[in-house]
């Protein structure tokens, strides 16, 4: 569905080029959203730079085989949204539990 759309908006051209950076805007965001840690500056590169490989490889699949990995991107980011907002408002209401207690 989303390959077909961005073949018809841009052409053939340079999709692989758009479907990569596509892939990686939304893996950056599940991996922000469900496996981000707090690390130092240096391994936080090496993380985004590991990233952009698997990208790369991911893009692949996505361009010559027509696998819907940008569909799964997008249902992966939903999902662990709906999972950190319901995590944020467990923590802020068992917090507010706690203040009223004391």
């Amino acid at each position: 569905m989303v390959f077909d759309y961005i073949l018809e908006v841009n052409g053939t051209d340079n999709i692989f080029w758009v479907f990569y950076v596509i892939n990686l805007i939304l893996s950056a965001i599940a991996y922000q959203l469900g496996f981000a840690k707090k690390l130092s500056p240096v391994k936080n590169v090496i993380v985004y730079i590991l990233l952009m490989v698997g990208t790369f490889v991911v893009t692949i699949f996505s361009t010559v085989m027509r696998m819907p990995t940008i569909e799964c991107l997008i249902v992966i980011i939903l999902v662990l949204g709906i999972y950190r907002f319901r995590l944020h408002r467990e923590r802020k209401n068992r917090q507010d539990v706690q203040e009223e207690n004391t």
